[in-house]
């Protein structure tokens, strides 16, 4: 990184730190990287193991009164916002997983079943954990983690540190991507979630039919044991579903990546 000397040593940090904050910020917000049981030792390795080539790459010119100051606050924001949006778009793609399991779940009658989601800590429904999981191998058996890293390596070709901003057309364009969540969601729990509706519409018809009969003891068990046989049969084509809401939620990323 040019010829060394004690004299420039706080430069060459500054500019470490510089190249570090936008794979920080991305790692941050998504998914896998940021899950709270990933140590942030581990986080901080991977953002310099990142930031060293692109350092070395662009060697972006410092502001003249450093990071600690207002260029230098407006700078390292920049880098934050880059960051954060790269990482929030392929959160937006995982997010469609949880959706679908909490409709199913609803579906089953067993929405009430809850469980510590490992990424953020706080309760998610079982199903939902069960298709973030498939999600999560799909996007690593895919090499999604090596592509993301790719693509925060080569925003900094478009958007070097301290030359420019995210334009609003592409935040734009990242909050209304945000809706994919709802339409993905469903496409991936349809069709678990049809056949449901039929089982659903069989009870209500015998409901009609035999009103003496206790629906709750009767509908609970079938609607639990249909919903598990009907994942199980389903789950290749909820994956593909899956697996095309990761594509487009890195596609998205690489759009914010060439600002």
């Amino acid at each position: 990184m040019g010829e060394f000397a004690f004299g420039n040593v706080e430069a060459t940090l500054q500019l470490w730190l510089l190249a570090m904050i936008r794979p920080g910020a991305a790692m941050l917000a998504a998914p896998f990287f940021g899950a709270a049981k990933v140590p942030v030792q581990l986080q901080l390795v991977l953002a310099l193991a990142l930031a060293l080539p692109a350092a070395e790459m662009l060697r972006p010119a410092l502001p003249v009164d450093g990071l600690v100051s207002l260029s230098g606050l407006l700078m390292m924001t920049s880098e934050v916002l880059t960051g954060l949006a790269m990482g929030f778009a392929l959160q937006i793609g995982f997010a469609a997983a949880l959706l679908a399991g909490e409709v199913i779940s609803n579906m089953m009658g067993i929405g009430f079943a809850a469980m510590a989601d490992p990424a953020t800590g706080q309760p998610s429904p079982a199903i939902g954990q069960y298709l973030s999981m498939l999600a999560l191998f799909l996007f690593l058996a895919g090499d999604g983690h090596l592509l993301f890293f790719e693509l925060v390596f080569e925003s900094y070709r478009t958007l070097p540190p301290g030359v420019g901003w995210l334009s609003s057309k592409a935040l734009q364009g990242l909050v209304q991507f945000g809706g994919l969540v709802f339409v993905a969601g469903l496409a991936v729990a349809m069709p678990v979630l049809s056949a449901l509706l039929m089982v659903q519409a069989v009870f209500a018809i015998v409901s009609r039919s035999a009103p003496t009969l206790n629906l709750f003891s009767v509908g609970l068990p079938v609607t639990l044991s249909a919903g598990i046989v009907l994942l199980a049969i389903a789950t290749p084509v909820m994956a593909e579903t899956l697996v095309r809401t990761m594509a487009e939620a890195m596609a998205e990323a690489a759009r914010l990546a060439q600002g």
